[in-house]
Order: structure tokens, then C-alpha cells, then sequence
């Protein structure tokens, strides 16, 4: 594969046991919080095609953008820096933001900083970092930009291969998982597990838990960036150009479920039962949740499982950890104890 070497894989799988008991399902994590340290994530696995393209490109700068507490940002930053790369950030915010979580350490680890508003980012933020990229050419820097959470053709080739990792590991575990679940924040994981389930026909239901926007946003997404895709796993001699164009004439939005009703109060915004759960599997598990991501996303399990629904039938159920950790402390003073 034409990529970089930067996530420890493969990342662990096992059962949460307690968890398991209490819903009556085999319910399993994979640590891909545990790619990193600085990078820790799911973004890392995205970064090292992104990234190798840069690279390939003669490029020594990235650019990319998220929220202020964007764990996308702190690792490209992380990955820039490791590489000897210059890195910028364009990061939302709605009023001056304290130094602390994925935002301390993009200052820590160098990276130029430049705000906007929701309104900007949400219309503007591709023309922005053009912009950007424009200002640092002029500067001599050969700029190359990465879509929010590195969600591309490109990027999402990192979970296309994850699940032929967690293939793999089915056969050491003596498992089959008939069901996948990921918090959905902007739409490469997904792609990129959904369309390896397609063209690899393992037949598993994967399903996004939506943490902003809703099910059909995300179905285009999905289908517009896994066809993205095909070209280059035709080029890394993955598929053939025949079932590229096969897959690419039968792919449809409706091939990416989501669960779309556990977003809350929004994106990076917490009611209190949400935290309420992410204190409760942490002390039913020992494992740590973030409150933009995965806290959403197992909460959303957590309801869903009672309900039937697309987790009907469902009995082996592997949900992917991808991290998050340095945007819970910024939140540490909304949890009651």
C-alpha cells in the first residue's frame, strides 16, 4: 500500500464483558483510540494516505480545518510536525477560546492558528483555506490542503483497509461480527468501512451514529468521497478498473446507514444524560469516552440496543473507539461526582 507508517495496528479488539451481560449481546471495542499518542485516533489512519500524497506531491505544509477542540487538527498538526512539515489550522469558534485540550496542543506542537465563525466555516472554510494556502505560496511554502477530517477520496482508504484489519482479527478471535458501529462526524470512517464491506463482500450491517447533521447528509457524503475512492485503490492495485466501475455504477446513498436521532443539543454540545454515560462506562468498563464522538455514539447504542430496530438480530457488535480523549478535559467541570 502507498501510505505512511504512523498508527500502531493493528489496534486491539476484545469484549467488554459487563456491558455484554447487561444487554444480552457481545458487544466488542477496537482501541483505535490507541493508534497514538499525539495522533491518537481514527484520523491517523486517514493521515497516512493523505499525508504520503502530500509528501508525493513535494508538499511541506498542511493545511486543514474543525472545531476548536478538533482532534482531526491536533493530529495533522502532530503528524506535520513528527515529519518535519509545517502545519496551519483554521478552527471554529464562537468567542475567544481558553488555551487547553486539542487546542493547547496545536500550540504546543507549532502550528499557525486561524479562527472563524460557525457562520464562515460552515459556507466559506474551503475558500478560506485556499486562501490560506495562497498567503503561504506567496511565503515559498508548497501547501496542500486536507478536507475536514481528512474525509476524501484519499483519506478514507484508512478504513477501507481497518476492515480488512478487523477481517483478519476475526479469524484470531474466533468471531464474526455481524454488526459495526462508529460516531459519524464527518463521514470518512464510514465511507471508508462501508465501501471495504461492499467491494470485500463481507455482508456486515455498518452503521454511523450521526454526532451533527442527520442521516442524509451523510448518505451523500458516503457515496460521493467511497466513489472517490475507487480510483485509487484501483492505482494501489486493490481492485481491478472493472469492479471499480461496477461498484461505482451500483453504489447508492441508501448503502450508508446511520442513526440520526442522538446529535442532542449539537455538535460539541453535551446534555447531561450524555455525560451521565460516558461516567457510567467508565466506571462499568474502565473505558474513556469523549463527549463529541464516541460518548454520543455508545449513548446512542445504548438506546438503540433496547429498541430492535436496524441492531435487531444483531449479536456480535463491534463498535470502533476513535478517540478523543484530549476534548474531554475541557469539559471535566459539567460532570457531577
Amino acid at each position: 500500500m502507498n501510505k505512511l507508517s504512523l498508527a500502531n495496528l493493528p489496534t486491539k479488539i476484545y469484549r467488554l464483558e459487563r456491558w455484554s451481560a447487561e444487554c444480552g449481546r457481545n458487544i466488542y471495542i477496537k482501541r483505535d483510540d490507541q493508534t497514538g499518542s499525539e495522533w491518537s485516533g481514527n484520523k491517523c489512519r486517514k493521515l497516512e494516505f493523505s499525508v504520503k500524497e502530500a509528501l508525493d506531491s513535494g508538499c511541506n505544509l498542511l493545511i486543514t480545518c474543525g472545531g476548536i477542540q478538533s482532534n482531526h487538527c491536533r493530529a495533522t498538526v502532530a503528524v506535520a510536525t513528527t515529519l518535519g512539515m509545517k502545519s496551519a489550522v483554521l478552527l471554529r469558534i464562537s468567542e475567544e477560546p481558553p488555551v487547553e485540550g486539542n487546542y493547547f496542543l496545536d500550540k504546543l506542537l507549532g502550528a499557525d492558528v486561524r479562527f472563524c465563525n460557525r457562520e464562515e466555516y460552515s459556507h466559506h472554510r474551503s475558500e478560506i483555506m485556499q486562501e490560506m494556502a495562497d498567503e503561504y505560496r506567496r511565503q515559498g511554502y508548497k501547501p496542500y490542503i486536507i478536507p475536514e477530517g481528512a474525509s476524501n477520496g484519499v483519506g478514507t482508504l484508512g478504513y477501507y483497509y481497518a476492515m480488512k484489519e478487523i477481517v483478519r482479527q476475526e479469524e484470531e478471535l474466533g468471531v464474526k461480527f455481524d454488526t459495526v458501529v462508529v460516531a459519524t462526524g464527518s463521514g470518512g470512517t464510514l465511507a471508508g468501512l462501508q465501501l471495504s464491506n461492499i467491494v470485500n463482500g463481507y455482508g456486515k450491517k455498518v452503521i454511523g451514529v450521526c454526532v451533527c447533521d442527520n442521516e442524509r447528509y451523510f448518505q451523500e457524503i458516503g457515496a460521493r468521497i467511497s466513489k472517490e475512492a475507487l480510483p485509487y485503490l484501483v492505482k494501489q492495485g486493490e481492485i481491478s478498473q472493472e469492479k471499480a466501475d461496477f461498484v461505482a455504477n451500483n453504489l447508492k446513498e441508501e448503502d450508508f446507514s446511520l442513526f440520526e436521532d442522538y446529535v442532542g443539543i449539537g455538535y460539541a454540545l453535551s446534555r447531561p444524560e450524555e455525560l451521565e454515560h460516558i461516567k457510567r462506562m467508565a466506571r462499568l468498563e474502565g473505558v474513556v469516552f469523549d463527549p463529541v464522538y464516541t460518548g454520543k455514539a455508545t449513548y446512542g447504542m445504548v438506546n438503540e440496543l433496547g429498541k430492535g430496530g436496524r441492531l435487531e438480530g444483531s449479536r456480535n457488535i463491534l463498535y470502533i473507539h476513535t478517540g478523543g480523549l484530549y476534548g474531554l478535559f475541557p469539559v471535566s467541570t459539567k460532570f457531577s461526582f
